[in-house]
């Protein structure tokens, strides 16, 4: 069974919508620690989402 990294981008996805919410409510409620929370998913899911995107270029 191959994979072709679609559960990487959706997860991806995710992360970067949680993160992108945490940074927002961080910001607005002047909450460093949940900023930098945010921050970190983003960029988790930024890189699951190149991951997912490097496995479906493989599988091609």
């Amino acid at each position: 069974m191959s994979d072709n990294g679609t559960g990487d981008k959706a997860k991806g996805v995710g992360n970067k919508a949680k993160g992108a919410v945490k940074d927002a409510v961080g910001n607005l409620t002047n909450n460093k620690k949940m900023q930098a929370e945010g921050k970190k998913d983003k960029v988790k899911g930024e890189v699951q989402d190149t991951k997912g995107e490097i496995k479906n270029k493989s599988n091609e």
